[in-house]
């Protein structure tokens, strides 16, 4: 029984053996390919000779050009109507009906509801006819008091006799002034059964229904009306930027809204003003523009991205932002000279936008600088620019494939390649 076990054993051993010497062997066709490539290392370096023997570096490029830059001032701003009038009555009756659809547009004196006219035309025509009546006494007061004046002057009557004419003419036409007034109340009062809108704008939801008695001036209006076009904009912005924008005029400057993620342009504008202080707590200070806004594409209380023109810098050497690269020692960027190789070149940043930045010192308009790739990049590498080969890549690409494990064929005792007519023995 051990015996079997024995066997056993050493069989076990001896598969392992076997599998751990096949898995170690080398393939068919390897051991030829391998002495291919150690000779393609050890005869040709890296492909295209770049330096420390790394293959070029494929890289995008832009030229530097001259260009406009703007100076501009970014803040978050909140849409804010010109008016926003809470349309009441302001007289007493029965709504009859209401003249507008919830959400029109409606312009200035448009007849929003109207109020049963009735009480009011009949409270007109009683101060009228009040007004004549006084009118008429007074008429004929003025015409005895004539006559008094002549029986006066024959000293026909007793001064106090004229003297009460007097104060009597004078009480009556103080009674006509009054009856006036009462009937331009009255007339006014008709007036006001007419709700017109304030202002040119659109309308808000429905808040009375026609039947309903109402007050004057009471606590629900029968709408809103929301003047949209013109429409302004309130936003903060640094108490840094009062200076560049005072220094330009605090009104005037071109002024564009955003959506909330900044990338649609709303509308452009006018700068209207600056607040009179700064708030203490965040250092900002509020400012206000004006947009026209025919489309809608600014509703109120909507939330924007605010960017202010203040300047425009002209003729600047402009290159791609993504050019501009940051070490120890400053800014910098990668500049392709023309044998295709990269070099580092200092240079002093300028104002900028978020495509394009502006350079001050350190390049020079026409040439050739690196947006892409120059995290790969040393001084001197050799680069490969978009949709063109590498500098040898048609004959490496020949000699890796064509010739095969030959491509560095083993030369005979005169330096010739084996299988030459120079190599052939004689």
């Amino acid at each position: 029984m051990a015996g079997a076990i024995v066997v056993v054993v050493l069989v076990a051993l001896a598969i392992a053996v076997a599998l751990t010497y096949c898995a170690r062997s080398p393939k068919p066709g390897a051991a030829a390919a391998g002495s291919a490539g150690g000779h393609g290392r050890s005869g040709g370096g890296a492909p295209g000779g770049s330096a420390g023997g790394r293959p070029p570096v494929t890289v995008g490029v832009a030229r530097a050009a001259l260009g406009d830059i703007p100076i501009t001032v970014s803040a978050l701003g909140t849409v804010t109507p010109v008016a926003t009038v809470q349309v009441q009555a302001r007289v007493s009756g029965m709504l009859d009906r209401v003249g507008f659809k919830e959400g029109q547009v409606v312009r200035k004196g448009q007849v929003l509801a109207q109020i049963d006219p009735r009480p009011f035309q009949a409270a007109l025509d009683q101060a009228v006819g009040q007004l004549r009546r006084d009118e008429a006494l007074l008429a004929n007061a003025k015409l005895d008091l004539q006559r008094y004046a002549a029986l006066r002057a024959q000293d026909s009557i007793a001064v106090q006799a004229y003297d009460t004419q007097v104060a009597l003419v004078n009480q009556d036409e103080g009674t006509v002034r009054t009856d006036r007034a009462a009937v331009d109340t009255a007339r006014l009062n008709l007036e006001f059964a007419r709700v017109t809108s304030p202002v040119t704008g659109r309308v808000g939801l429905r808040q009375v229904d026609p039947g309903n008695q109402i007050t004057a001036n009471q606590s629900t209006p029968f709408t809103v009306v929301t003047q949209l076009d013109p429409i302004t904009v309130v936003f903060s912005i640094p108490e840094t930027a009062i200076g560049p924008i005072a220094s330009h005029g605090a009104s005037g400057l071109s002024v564009t809204a955003f959506d909330r993620a900044g990338g649609t342009a709303l509308a452009t504008g006018k700068l209207l003003t600056l607040d009179n202080l700064i708030d203490p707590t965040t250092g900002t200070v509020k400012a206000k523009a004006t947009f026209g806004n025919a489309g809608g594409a600014l509703f109120p209380n909507q939330f924007v991205n605010v960017t202010v023109l203040v300047d425009i810098l002209r003729n600047q050497v402009v290159v791609p932002t993504t050019a501009v690269r940051h070490g120890p020692q400053g800014d910098f960027v990668w500049v392709l000279r023309a044998d295709r190789t990269a070099t580092v070149r200092p240079v002093r940043v300028g104002p900028g936008t978020a495509e394009t930045v502006s350079l001050v010192s350190g390049l020079a308009v026409g040439e050739t600088v690196i947006t892409d790739g120059g995290d790969r990049l040393r001084e001197g590498a050799k680069v490969n620019l978009p949709g063109q080969a590498a500098p040898g890549a048609g004959g490496s690409g020949r000699t890796g494939h064509g010739q095969g494990a030959g491509g560095h064929r083993h030369r005979g005792a005169s330096g010739a390649p084996a299988g030459s007519p120079a190599a052939a023995p004689g």
